[in-house]
């Protein structure tokens, strides 16, 4: 009996294997439904019962719609070397903004191709992971490498609904991700001052032209559930004090600090100002740059700092107003 049911769960994968216009993602399955599953998978052995096929099929059932059930806001800053990569999951729907791709070729494993394997392979893998089949929202704060180098990959192997770029001319890398974006007919748009994410939103603070990719960066400022989200890009200390002339941002929650925790950005005065309770660093182990900066970690010394390349990936989950913290070692 067990053989016939493996037959025909085999069949099925097949079948849904040739069907190029379907797809379904199976979220990562939690500890009670792994136990649960061999408990179900043992009485058939002992049983031909067909209650207890039924509980076989409501747990791959349960699988698949716990994706549907979550009621966390999820914030991941995730750890891809010298780069920026974050992404929003909002409750219950799980739609997904993404902000920046990261931009780094993994070359450790020398029996992978160069040009077959990117960081982002790991972060589609762990979006399925997740039951999430799609992107609806890709912003790229500005076009350096380590913002964007993933994105035509990501675009050609996950679903994308829409791009948004920040202010500013288009240079190269922006240019060859929009002729992919024109092939495969994602709409994209560049400048905004916000965007809805489900019952929130997204404000854009920095829509000038500075001349410069990092200057140019998107600042984007966010409130979920009463905490207070900011995202710097690779802003400089030139945008920051415009932001501090135009807006009153005072205890945020969480900063992503700006380039890379670089003594070009992060102000003494700017983050006085801010006086963030957390303060999250996207960088690489030993990198080249020095980043973070000394000086920077200095000003930050009030703020609790999260370092990718000390703790890895960082979450933020927000549940009944609550704020929890975890993180993974890489």
């Amino acid at each position: 009996m067990l053989k016939i049911s493996l037959d025909i769960l085999e069949k099925i994968n097949l079948l849904f294997d040739e069907m190029d216009f379907l797809t379904i993602t199976i979220s990562k399955p939690t500890i009670l439904i792994i136990i649960a599953y061999y408990v179900v998978l043992y009485l058939l052995l002992k049983n031909t019962n067909n209650k207890l096929y039924i509980a076989f099929i409501t747990i791959l059932l349960m699988l698949y719609f716990k994706k549907f059930v979550n009621f966390d806001y999820q914030i991941y800053f995730l750890d891809v070397g010298q780069g920026d990569s974050i992404f929003l999951v909002s409750p219950v729907k799980n739609k997904v903004t993404m902000i920046d791709t990261g931009g780094k070729i993994n070359y450790s494993n020398k029996d992978i191709k160069k040009s077959s394997y990117h960081v982002s392979d790991n972060v589609i893998v762990f979006l399925s992971s997740l039951g999430i089949s799609k992107i609806e929202s890709l912003i790229i704060t500005h076009g350096d490498y380590d913002h964007m180098g993933e994105a035509i990959n990501l675009v050609n192997n996950f679903k994308v609904e829409k791009v948004i770029f920040n202010c500013g001319e288009f240079n190269e890398l922006e240019e060859e991700l929009i002729k992919v974006l024109d092939k495969e007919k994602i709409p994209y748009y560049s400048c905004i001052k916000e965007l809805n994410i489900d019952d929130n939103k997204l404000y854009f603070l920095n829509n000038r032209d500075y001349g410069n990719e990092n200057d140019n960066s998107s600042v984007i400022y966010t409130d979920l559930n009463n905490y207070k989200f900011l995202f710097m890009g690779d802003a400089s200390i030139t945008t920051e004090k415009e932001i501090l002339d135009k807006y009153n941002l005072p205890n945020i929650d969480v900063l992503k600090v700006g380039h890379h925790g670089s003594r070009t950005s992060s102000s003494r005065e700017f983050i006085n100002e801010i006086n963030p309770k957390y303060s999250v660093i996207s960088v690489a182990k030993n990198n080249r740059y020095g980043h973070p900066n000394d000086i920077v970690l200095e000003h930050l010394k009030d703020s609790k700092v999260y370092r990718t390349d000390q703790v890895g990936s960082v979450m933020f989950k927000i549940n009944n107003d609550r704020l929890k913290i975890e993180t993974c070692i890489p």
